[in-house]
């Protein structure tokens, strides 16, 4: 059930294992920008990140084996995922590339998963994910490719809705793409558009896009830890192809602008990923029109705060 209706079901399942996450309003004028801006700050979320919204609705919904979970994750899905099987009392095994952040990988250990470094990519990382879950019978928690963890991701579009009623726009940052693909199903039907923000040196939904399928890219730069997929996800695609109006692609520099700003202006601490969907409306690649009402989703702050600071 890929659409509305079973992200209700996820949000019914989840909602004693989650945080709901608060909004800021801006009023035009912030940060020299003409718009009024809603901020969902999902930075705020357990384990730093939207990623425990798919991982639990993934684990609730279906049997445990005695081998626990097993995934593979840049950083903030393996935090997730370690931290929904520790408090439903499962083992879980995270691989992770070595590019993986140090705060991240601290997080998973404490947590108490075991981490596995699976290779220097994420795609390194999940194919040796894969064969231990194979061998082991493990139950696999993708980071953004199965229906449960797509539609746990759509309960940040639900959210933000009875919270923001109203919005032309919501901008999502995209690494596989389950998050836009869930906050896509979300607002299906309302009216509001969805715009993906992805770095340009991790361009995965925008060259998926543009060939009509996904295909892989390279994927480097500042964000590759939280937004470097190497390929999209085949359910995020089919359902940003039909209501995702467009992606577009950000510099390193004006993602790190964008974290400097929001900290400087807000005290709002969030990782380079965090702050790619700002980033596109602050260096103006996706315009923003006078009063126009756009939503911003600030996916994660797992980072050192003196980084940002």
């Amino acid at each position: 059930m890929l659409d509305r209706s079973g992200i209700a079901q996820a949000a019914r399942k989840i909602a004693p294992h989650i945080r709901r996450t608060p909004v800021v309003e801006l009023e035009p004028g912030a940060f020299g920008l003409p718009c009024r801006i809603t901020l969902k700050l999902e930075q705020l979320q357990l384990a730093g990140s939207f990623k425990p919204r798919g991982a639990f609705n993934r684990m609730l919904s279906n049997p445990i084996p005695a081998a626990g979970v097993i995934a593979a994750s840049g950083g903030n899905h393996g935090v997730a995922v370690a931290l929904a099987a520790r408090r439903l009392g499962v083992p879980a095994a995270i691989f992770v590339p070595t590019i993986a952040s140090p705060a991240k990988l601290q997080r998973i250990r404490e947590e108490g998963a075991e981490v596995v470094v699976g290779g220097a990519t994420y795609a390194e990382a999940l194919a040796a994910s894969t064969a231990r879950a194979e061998a082991s019978g493990a139950l696999v928690v993708h980071a953004y490719d199965q229906p449960e963890v797509v539609l746990g991701q759509g309960t940040v579009g639900l959210e933000l809705q009875e919270q923001a009623p109203g919005l032309e726009r919501v901008l999502v940052a995209v690494g596989g793409g389950g998050l836009i693909g869930g906050i896509a199903l979300a607002y299906q039907g309302t009216g509001t558009r969805i715009v993906g923000v992805e770095p340009r040196l991790a361009p995965t939904l925008h060259d998926a896009m543009a060939a009509g399928r996904p295909v892989p890219v390279a994927v480097s730069g500042i964000a590759a830890d939280s937004l470097g997929a190497r390929e999209a996800g085949g359910l995020a695609f089919e359902i940003a192809r039909r209501r995702v109006e467009r992606v577009v692609l950000v510099e390193d520099e004006a993602i790190r602008t964008a974290q400097r700003a929001l900290w400087r202006e807000l005290r709002i601490v969030v990782e380079p990923g965090g702050s790619a969907a700002f980033a596109a409306l602050l260096s103006g690649a996706h315009p923003a029109a006078p009063e126009a009402r756009v939503g911003i989703v600030l996916c994660g702050g797992n980072t050192d705060p003196g980084s940002v600071a």
